[in-house]
């Protein structure tokens, strides 16, 4: 592919503005005064999350606060859908087929997002996405009031949602290297850790818990009330726009995209690690027939499995003070989703040992927990927590690779890529499993393990400059 000698002179400005300016604080409305990403060496911390970023720049936290509560409905809903699929259709390839149907429209907004986001103020594109986001939800609860039980209509909601859910990502992730100072860039990274795990941790154990309780109707309604915090959150910052030239929405725009990140081995080696861990080690659409047949439990089951990651990655970013003085991060990006990988086999192992048991579930998702195999379904959260763990860390340094070594005039386009990445990998994930899963229940974390610890390994050999990625000299 040819560079053009436009695009070369653009390279240029973007990389000398990225170097050049020195950050001199804050500003009154909690943006950075000065758009500097070369992180300075951090002072001793301990080992508590540092929570500089919510003390320095009140703009982060109104945001951080209002995507975390509003995170909670949409994990919510999330976890409604597959189970209202499953209560419909009763088979496990339906509900990996509501990642999959969203997988196309993800991939479309994340890229056509980040062009927005690189082109226009990131405040207003995040809002007219809520708005969206917002209102898809509304259908989605409606649909359930009326009892309509059209597994189709549930797909498209849920795929029109997805795309509104990236947009938004992708707005809000470009916005963040603007609110907080690059050395706190970890800090802000496990601080959204902290907020996803709370997400993940509350939004799926309350669907199980309100499923059983109120039913699905009354469970989309309460996504609906929390996700009025987005709006919170979005609506108090300041107009960031991007700094830099800009393009104009378009295939020149992303093309260029496409070739800066062609350039930028570290930044793209992120983005093909952590396909590989979510392509091999999703293994969420389990989930159901695990708490209906395998391990038993019902629906109480799936929400302790589905938010056990979550609560790994809520305790790893609660005790993430430290991380913010690694400098190797890439090679800490390697040992972290090795470690991931480690944990789903170890999640399939578990459910062999269920399997061997003889233990059955009733078949029921509104079973209690009185009927589940109790010592086999302790293991397996402790399993998916330490996996969760495990891969905040990965996340953590990704995103700082990301923010620290990319140009403002680039972060959405790149940013709408890492969403890509993030959203869609899971999808395939989902794929990969409801695929396997016709071979038996234990199959997709056994073999999905086994291959994100070999082809991790490959990469680190294949690439040994990522190993060597210095926090300290962050380079595309």
């Amino acid at each position: 592919m040819q560079i053009t000698p436009r695009d070369a002179c653009f390279a240029k400005r973007c990389a000398r503005s990225h170097r050049s300016v020195v950050d001199t604080g804050l500003g009154h409305d909690g943006t950075l005064t000065s758009s500097d990403t070369s992180p300075a060496r951090p002072k001793r911390r301990g080992l508590l999350v540092d929570l500089s970023p919510i003390r320095q720049s009140p703009a982060f936290a109104r945001l951080w606060i209002g995507s975390s509560v509003s995170g909670v409905g949409a994990q919510l809903t999330l976890v409604a859908v597959g189970l209202e699929i499953y209560d419909i259709t009763k088979s496990t390839f339906a509900v990996a087929l509501v990642g999959v149907i969203s997988l196309v429209p993800i991939i479309a907004a994340g890229l056509y997002g980040g062009m927005l986001a690189d082109a226009f103020d990131r405040r207003i594109v995040a809002i007219v996405a809520a708005v969206v986001a917002w209102a898809t939800t509304g259908c989605i609860a409606l649909h359930a009031y009326l009892g309509l039980h059209e597994v189709g209509l549930l797909y498209a909601l849920t795929a029109i949602d997805a795309v509104a859910a990236t947009i938004i990502n992708t707005s809000r992730s470009a916005i963040i290297p603007r609110l907080v100072r690059p050395e706190l860039l970890p800090a802000a990274s496990a601080l959204g850790g902290i907020g996803t795990g709370f997400q993940l941790t509350v939004g799926p154990a309350l669907a199980g818990i309100l499923v059983a309780w109120i039913g699905f109707p009354g469970t989309y309604t309460v996504d609906v009330v929390l996700f009025s915090a987005a709006f919170l959150g979005i609506f108090s910052l300041p107009a960031i726009r991007p700094e830099g030239e800009s393009q104009r929405p378009g295939l020149a725009s992303l093309m260029f995209g496409v070739r800066f990140l062609r350039r930028s081995p570290n930044i793209r080696m992120t983005f093909v690690i952590d396909i590989i861990a979510m392509t091999f080690g999703q293994p969420r659409v389990l989930f159901p027939v695990v708490g209906a047949l395998l391990i038993g439990g019902g629906a109480v089951s799936v929400g302790v499995l589905t938010a056990a990651g979550a609560v790994g990655a809520l305790l790893c970013s609660l005790f993430s003070g430290r991380l913010g003085h690694v400098r190797r991060q890439g090679a800490a990006v390697n040992w972290a989703v090795s470690a991931y990988g480690l944990c789903i086999l170890a999640f399939g192992l578990v459910l062999v040992v269920a399997q061997l048991s003889g233990h059955r579930g009733v078949g029921s998702l509104t079973e209690g927990l009185g009927s589940a195999n109790l010592p086999a379904l302790a293991c397996a959260a402790v399993a998916l927590a330490a996996s969760g763990a495990a891969d905040n860390v990965s996340s953590i340094f990704r995103n700082t690779i990301l923010q620290t070594a990319a140009p403002d005039a680039m972060r959405g386009r790149l940013q709408g890529i890492f969403i890509v990445v993030v959203t869609g990998g899971p999808r395939i994930g989902d794929l990969f499993v409801g695929l396997m899963a016709f071979a038996g229940t234990i199959w997709p974390p056994l073999l999905g393990g086994a291959l994100i610890i070999a082809l991790v390994g490959l990469l680190a050999r294949v690439q040994p400059a990522f190993r060597r990625y210095d926090a300290l000299n962050p380079t595309p």
